[in-house]
């Protein structure tokens, strides 16, 4: 299988991606342009988040783990040098409900981070992913 996207410049340093049927802008900060869409790094941030995201779920509802919402938040470390690249990357899943079944959560989240997202295998070739999970119980 081959993804492929197709990107048009706009202004500055603004692009629009086509990808499938969607259109996603990228663009830098003033003052070198306007910041009309989002950095791609934090893009590949947010891809890591939807990739095991949608595995995570895909997991749960499979154990049929009853949850009310889900919430992830991302840091990540910037080398100072160029090119600048992520050091380490730091994902906290936050897990919403009642009597949430902390042993399945955690093998779903577990088998995400380690077989199913490619994103964080392709991330980890580069630098640590330490996933975190939180639990908000009502």
């Amino acid at each position: 299988m081959t993804h492929s996207i197709s990107s048009k410049w706009v202004s500055k340093m603004g692009f629009d991606h086509q990808i499938g049927n969607h259109v996603v802008r990228t663009d830098a900060t003033p003052p070198m342009s306007d910041d009309t869409g989002a950095s791609p790094k934090r893009l590949l941030l947010a891809g890591l988040v939807g990739c095991a995201g949608i595995d995570i779920v895909m997991l749960l509802d499979k154990m049929r783990v009853p949850y009310d919402n889900i919430e992830a938040e991302v840091e990540a470390d910037l080398t100072d040098v160029n090119p600048k690249v992520y050091s380490e990357i730091r994902l906290v899943f936050k897990f919403y409900g009642k009597e949430l079944n902390r042993k399945k959560i955690e093998k779903a989240v577990k088998m995400a981070e380690e077989t199913y997202c490619g994103v964080a295998e392709m991330l980890r070739k580069n630098c640590p992913v330490l996933v975190q999970i939180e639990y908000i119980e009502d």
